[in-house]
């Protein structure tokens, strides 16, 4: 990689976030490089549950459409 040729400045806010997100031997440069690619990737944000949290969901889900379809054969019944 060559030598920055500009300098942006930036609040302490995001250099602290950038830190964060930052990993082991990449540029600050890297950092942003990644997070702008991550931008634009749709599916950059599937997979972040765990495997419990997804479970979890997934029962709720259920749960409800079960209840809906039982309220909906009531209702039925019921006209």
């Amino acid at each position: 990689m060559s030598t920055a040729d500009e300098q942006i400045r930036v609040s302490d806010t995001v250099k602290r976030e950038l830190d964060r997100r930052r990993r082991e031997g990449e540029s600050y440069n890297d950092v942003l490089r990644r997070m702008l690619e991550d931008d634009r990737d749709l599916l950059a944000g599937f997979g972040r549950w765990s495997d419990e949290h997804a479970d979890r969901v997934r029962d709720a889900r259920e749960k409800s459409t079960q209840k809906s379809k039982e309220r909906t054969r009531r209702l039925a019944d019921d006209g």
